[in-house]
């Protein structure tokens, strides 16, 4: 149990916060309080509270529970409120958000490395190997120092993975989030991740809670090197904060011998400078810089939270796939993709080796799986590497017909046949399952749901009234695709005969993309087209 100070009592002398070893005891408004979320009554440090030990009154006490309702308190003003809608609201979706989830969310399973510094590091290519994203760990307790050791990776909560989307989200609002800071409390939080209904936590337990999920998400150290990418020239940013901590408000209620109660909390963020090339406005105009921002589905939060303890492989899966499936909703992931966003490189390793481990992994897979079919991410299984035989039961029961003298006949028929629903999986499973995809996930609607930029609305009806200027002779996305079938011909296919990559096809029957005039007379003598 944590200890308080009675501040009636307590004479001011301050020999007690230098003796904390977890620095718990703060000093606010010439009033002593100690953080329950630091304080540990100094157990691995000292046999006792050196608190009370030191103290020449022994006002340090056991902290009590606070009883009955927290006075309305006077407080800055917040930023305004996200999902206004109650289901959506736009966020930073940029590779910078995408990856920091990734640390966040998927901790030691990532490629860490120990960098010329000797400081924890962990790097991604980006374009191709042109450029490159890292992230360094900063200490909690000490901003300025970055991490040794990789165990402490450990202690990150998949948690702050919403706490970073919840930040991004909030960018959206600012013109320049590099330079404007925008301020959330506890019961915003408490809203948007769905705590106002656990009724187990205790208010204290919650801020604990809170704190250290923000803290975690402001840890993170961003390094880029982005090549240049169409009009927009190539940029490094060194060792910038993903989110820098500017504050934290604690907000207090007094009882009757002086002994402060953690009631609230306000934090004032700021994004770090990576923000002024990825989510600037003005510079994507001027074609200086992106404004990348995706819709944030308010489901999601709640989602991981509820579901992260038992089916953390689920969750990891929903925060990644928030991105991937923003490139569009044909997205080809392999099976071996999943595994390692969901468990790691080294538990697919051991499984490859280990009997046992595989058979587990592949149930808890397919059990994850189940679990987001459930919650509205249906994944279409590739007939051809993927076929019925080697699928999860849960996929071949939806085929079940829900009327019962319908039911009865496909179980009469499917007794009488070759192979059966219930029949074991085939040998060599496992190895099947490496070479097997999904084609794409279906998604709920609040996930499809886009808001659109009313600069860019604007932008796309000036360009709508061009359009039949334009467009007279062009080869459209639509043409491009219905050749390509006519031909049965793949995306991969068509990318190697004109001498592209496969995504870049996909852009252009997506009509992201639009082809050069020496790109439409490559392409239009491979389709055959006129």
């Amino acid at each position: 149990m944590p200890y308080t100070i009675p501040n009636n009592s307590c004479v001011g002398c301050d020999n007690c916060r230098p003796q904390c070893p977890t620095g718990a005891i703060k000093l606010e408004n010439d009033e002593y309080w100690i953080d329950p979320s630091l304080c540990n009554n100094c157990k691995g440090y000292y046999a006792e509270p050196q608190c009370a030990i030191v103290c020449p009154t022994q006002s340090p006490i056991p902290l009590q529970a606070k009883r009955g309702r927290c006075k309305i308190d006077v407080r800055e003003v917040t930023s305004p409120d996200l999902f206004a809608n109650g289901k959506t609201n736009p966020f930073a979706s940029s590779l910078v958000i995408w990856e920091a989830c990734n640390v966040l969310s998927q901790r030691t399973s990532l490629p860490w490395s120990i960098d010329e510094f000797q400081k924890v590091c962990h790097s991604r290519q980006v374009n191709q190997g042109k450029g490159e994203i890292s992230f360094h760990i900063s200490e909690p307790r000490n901003k300025g120092e970055l991490l040794t050791e990789l165990e402490a990776i450990e202690n990150f909560d998949i948690r702050a993975a919403c706490i970073n989307l919840i930040f991004a989200a909030h960018i959206t609002a600012l013109d320049k989030p590099w330079e404007q800071e925008f301020t959330i409390d506890e019961r915003q939080i408490e809203k948007y991740l769905g705590m106002e209904k656990r009724k187990d936590l205790s208010k204290a337990a919650k801020l604990a809670l809170m704190k250290n999920l923000v803290q975690q998400a402001c840890s993170l150290i961003v390094s880029i090197n982005w090549p240049q990418q169409g009009y927009i020239k190539g940029f490094s940013v060194e060792d910038s904060r993903l989110w820098h901590l500017i504050d934290i408000q604690h907000h207090f209620q007094d009882d009757n011998i002086g002994c402060k109660y953690l009631t609230g909390l306000t934090f004032k963020v700021r994004a770090g400078i990576w923000s002024q090339y990825f989510l600037n406005k003005q510079g994507c105009k001027e074609r200086t810089a992106f404004y990348q921002y995706g819709s944030l589905p308010k489901s999601l939060l709640t989602t991981v939270m509820s579901i992260w303890q038992q089916h953390e492989g689920t969750a990891r899966l929903m925060l990644w796939l928030l991105f991937k499936t923003k490139m569009g909703k044909e997205q080809r992931i392999t099976v071996p993709t999943l595994l390692r966003v969901a468990y790691g490189e080294e538990k697919i390793s051991v499984a490859c080796r280990q009997r046992e481990e595989r058979k587990r992994l592949l149930r808890t897979f397919e059990n994850d799986l189940e679990v987001l079919n459930y919650y509205g991410m249906k994944p279409t299984f590739d007939p051809v590497t993927y076929p019925p035989e080697i699928q999860p039961l849960w996929a071949k029961l939806v085929d079940i017909p829900e009327d019962p003298d319908d039911a009865i006949e496909f179980w009469i028929n499917d007794a009488g046949g070759n192979t059966r629903l219930t029949d074991a999986s085939p040998r060599g499973k496992w190895n099947m399952l490496m070479n097997a995809r999904i084609l794409s996930f279906e998604l709920p609607q609040e996930w499809e749901h886009h808001t659109i930029d009313p600069d860019k609305k604007q932008r796309s009806a000036t360009k709508n009234k061009k359009k039949s200027k334009s467009t007279v002779g062009y080869l459209l996305g639509e043409q491009i695709l219905q050749a390509r079938q006519n031909l049965n011909l793949s995306q991969r296919e068509l990318a190697k005969l004109a001498g592209k990559s496969q995504s870049w096809i996909r852009d252009l029957e997506n009509g992201r993309l639009k082809a050069k005039l020496e790109d439409q007379a490559v392409l239009r003598k491979v389709l055959g087209i006129a």
